[in-house]
């Protein structure tokens, strides 16, 4: 009996081991569908890592970053673009510029001259005639009225700029009253000091932009229209005070410094070219600097500050350079009257607000030199001081500054 029932039990064992087999097996197709399930829901490092990229082989930006890189991209092309524009108008007027000097230079009474000595005589190559009329008359006129008019350009383009008011100019404020009235003292009182007119201008005007500032000041800032309004009235002080000292001089006197009072460049010698030349070089130079601070100073002394300006340092720079350079041509061709009002809104309009101040020179001088060849050879005016022309020009558009600013005011 034992041996009966062992044979089915080995029987049954043998029967039984394929099922195990087929249970393992399946047991291993589990394990290997659900390490390839594993495998297909586990993400890839380098696969979670990649991020699409654009044609240039870049990863795409993000779309604040795409538009912040096309605003600078913009903002670099109107930069150039404005840079191209004001080297364009810088050759125009350097282009009047020669023009309007040859005319000054060529026009009229030259018909006992040789045309082969202009040129030569206009360097002092020649003798005689040729030097007495182009180089000891003409060409120091030209090149005065060139010199003088960029100085009264920049001063006002400087003046607006800082005090943010186109009426702010050396000549509407009195800077250029008060320049005269010092260069009259000298003139009157003593002529004969060596570069007393030209100190004394530099002091006079220096004393009523220290007492317009001062009577300006409303709270620890300055109220711009009571500068202009005080501005005008130190003026009215200052030409009485003329007119005093015209009741103590004698005719030659008076009539010499009524003329110069006018403005004009009639008579100027090279002496008078040099310290406009001097002049002029020292300013341009000082004034270069001061473009960015008063560019910033523009949106506010606080912010101006903030952004690195020396706000302080900057305005009374700016002052004192303006009314040096109103005084310095004051002093050589009298106050030519609103050449400084006028060049700075023009240079403004052609060029904005920040490179103002680089054409406002050539635009002054375009305004003086063009106005003194007018006066020298225009019909049915000429021959009259520069003064009177550039003053029939700048009165109507001061006028009319003063119109609009009201209307807008009013609105």
């Amino acid at each position: 009996m034992p041996r009966q029932q062992a044979a089915p039990t080995r029987a049954a064992v043998t029967a039984s081991t394929p099922d195990t087999e087929t249970a393992d097996t399946e047991t291993a197709d589990t394990k290997a569908a659900g390490a390839e399930a594993a495998g297909a829901e586990a993400p890839d490092p380098k696969a979670a890592d990649a991020r699409p990229e654009s044609p240039a082989g870049r990863p795409d930006e993000a779309p604040g970053a795409s538009s912040v890189a096309a605003t600078t991209a913009l903002l670099r092309r109107a930069h150039r673009a404005a840079r191209r524009r004001t080297a364009l108008l810088v050759a125009v007027l350097v282009t009047v510029l020669i023009g309007l000097l040859l005319a000054s230079v060529l026009l009229g009474g030259l018909r006992d001259i040789p045309a082969a000595d202009v040129l030569p005589a206009a360097f002092g190559q020649r003798t005689g005639l040729a030097d007495y009329v182009i180089h000891r008359i003409r060409m120091p006129r030209a090149l005065a009225a060139l010199l003088a008019g960029a100085l009264f350009g920049l001063s006002g383009a400087l003046y607006q700029r800082l005090i943010r008011n186109p009426l702010a100019t050396p000549d509407i404020v009195g800077i250029s009253a008060g320049a005269g009235a010092g260069a009259v003292t000298v003139l009157i009182l003593a002529p004969g000091i060596p570069y007393g007119v030209e100190g004394a201008a530099l002091a006079g005007s220096f004393l009523l932009v220290g007492a317009v500032l001062l009577l300006s000041r409303r709270g620890g800032r300055v109220d711009t229209f009571r500068l202009v309004l005080i501005g005008i009235g130190m003026a009215a002080v200052c030409t009485a005070y003329v007119n005093y000292l015209f009741s103590m001089a004698g005719q030659h006197s008076i009539a010499q410094v009524t003329r110069w009072l006018v403005g004009s460049v009639s008579g100027v010698t090279w002496d008078g070219v040099t310290t406009l030349a001097v002049a002029f070089a020292v300013c341009a130079l000082c004034a270069a600097p001061l473009g960015r601070a008063l560019g910033a100073m523009s949106l506010g002394d606080q912010l101006a500050a903030g952004l690195g300006a020396r706000v302080s340092a900057a305005r009374t720079a700016a002052l004192l350079l303006g009314a040096a350079a109103a005084a310095m041509a004051t002093s050589v061709t009298g106050p030519i009257g609103f050449v400084s009002l006028v060049s700075g809104p023009i240079a403004v309009r052609l060029v904005g607000a920040d490179r103002a101040l680089l054409l406002a020179a050539p635009i002054g001088a375009v305004i003086v030199l063009g106005s003194d060849v007018l006066a020298q050879h225009g019909p049915l005016i000429s021959p009259v001081p520069t003064g009177v022309l550039t003053a029939l020009i700048g009165a109507p558009y001061f006028v009319w500054l003063i119109l609009r600013r009201r209307q807008g005011a009013s609105s």
